[in-house]
């Protein structure tokens, strides 16, 4: 096979990426856009050893799954993979990448695949879902300002000004700053990546979907940007629900969008979504799942999968902003939180007292030096990993430890398959996977998981 050549190939399976799946002359090829049971006309454009990556040219028998994308810069903005296929077949499909990861990764047999894995469960109106947007301001090649969105593999900034899966408050503001910048372009400048000057980096919104309040940050190289009181004014003025806004502060030559310190230029420290029955307070920095509506749901059966007593000690690790053990403390009698980033369990504290719940307790730490307060059996543990899962030493002391159940949410099921080996090796048992679509028309997907000790 040859770079530049062109062929015709049948498509008869998927990465979890979302790549279409064919095979020619010995080579899988790799096609972006492509569906099973599709034959298509590639264009090859690399040549490894066992593989190639072709560019789909035509499709010359179409899946029943594809649909028309809704978004005009669907293949170019590097966000959405999916559009193309429609929602139904999509989530078939992320039900289908945890099932593979269990069997490939995990090596359960497919019978008990079939056995543990739950229906996914997805969203009644999979559009406008997203709570926080973050969108990349830079310099077009043309000298125009755009923002919008990274282009796949890449820190190309794909202009877009109405991206149907961010809240519509977002877009709103993204369309008011940057009107904004342009108008005083002389005096607001444009981060340069290759340089590493100018100012304005990113505009960031943050939205209480069931709430309605509403938080903005420029994240800028410096503490203030010109004119910023005449932004507040736009944005008051523009906006409901606007409760603060930020400088946040960013000048290091990193890929990493905030920066540590946020200085407030208006209103409150924060804003409060709720789920369920509970509030919670969101600093710029906050880590909070970005799908409100999904996000009850999963906690909902985060909290069913535990099957708590008011008897069970719970262990929250990795626990964030300590969502998923206030949840579970109305039905424990103690949670402990642990978390290593130290401004998270700030906010975890916060959120216990606006919600009257004394008794969880959160401590700054590593979730593999916790030790059990309690008998094994009579201990939960609620896993919430980042996407890399979770440290083999936590796993081997859990298999120590032996607590009666362990929840474990992932958002990467290959790690969560990794994860899943070690303790099903060590002892424990595989008892429930229930997937859920929290980023639709994204090749995400997040999975709780029951397992209990044998």
């Amino acid at each position: 096979m040859l770079k530049n050549e062109r062929i015709e190939i049948q498509i008869d399976g998927m990465t979890s990426e979302g790549q279409g799946v064919g095979r020619e002359a010995g080579f899988v090829v790799f096609v972006d856009g492509a569906l099973v049971g599709e034959k298509v006309k590639v264009q090859i454009i690399k040549v490894a050893k066992s593989y190639a990556i072709g560019k789909l040219l035509e499709i010359v028998e179409a899946s029943t799954m594809r649909q028309t994308p809704f978004c005009e810069v669907f293949g170019r903005c590097g966000g959405c993979a999916l559009q193309h296929m429609k929602y139904e077949a999509s989530l078939e499909f992320k039900a289908g990448v945890v099932r593979d990861a269990l069997a490939r990764i995990a090596g359960i047999s497919d019978s008990d695949v079939s056995r543990v894995v739950l229906p996914i469960i997805g969203m009644k109106s999979p559009l406008n879902y997203r709570n926080k947007a973050q969108y990349p301001v830079s310099i077009h090649p043309n000298g125009s300002m755009v923002s919008g969105f990274y282009a796949k593999r890449s820190h190309d900034v794909v202009s877009h000004k109405n991206c149907a899966i961010q809240h519509e408050t977002s877009n709103q503001v993204r369309e008011i700053v940057m009107s904004f910048i342009k108008k005083y372009s002389s005096e607001i400048t444009i981060f340069n990546e290759t340089s590493g000057k100018g100012l304005i980096r990113h505009i960031l919104s943050r939205v209480g979907i069931n709430t309605g309040e509403v938080m903005v940050v420029i994240v800028a190289t410096s503490s203030k940007i010109p004119r910023q009181a005449e932004l507040v004014e736009l944005l008051k003025g523009s906006i409901s629900g606007l409760k603060g806004v930020f400088v946040n502060v960013n000048s290091e030559r990193t890929n990493i969008i905030l920066g540590k310190k946020s200085i407030k230029i208006y209103g409150a420290d924060q804003i409060f979504e709720t789920i369920g029955d509970l509030k919670f307070g969101i600093s710029p920095l906050s880590f909070f799942q970005v799908n409100s509506i999904q996000t009850e749901l999963l906690y909902s059966k985060a909290i069913e999968f535990a099957e708590l007593s008011g008897r069970v000690l719970v262990y929250d690790l990795y626990c964030g902003t300590g969502t998923i053990g206030l949840f579970a403390a109305r039905n424990a009698r103690k949670v402990i939180g642990v978390e290593i980033v130290p401004e998270a369990i700030v906010d975890a504290r916060a959120n216990a007292a606006a919600n009257g719940i004394i008794n969880a307790e959160f401590g700054v730490g590593a979730a593999e030096n916790i030790e059990f307060e309690a008998d094994p059996s009579e201990v939960v543990v609620f896993l919430d990993p980042p996407r890399k899962g979770c440290e083999q030493s936590l796993l081997e002391k859990l298999v120590f430890e032996r607590p009666q159940r362990i929840v474990y949410v992932s958002c990467d099921p290959a790690t969560l398959a990794r994860d899943v080996k070690i303790l099903l090796l060590g002892g424990f048992k595989l008892e429930s996977v229930q997937p859920f679509d929290m980023f639709p028309w994204c090749n995400d997907v997040e999975v709780v998981t029951l397992l209990s000790r044998e």
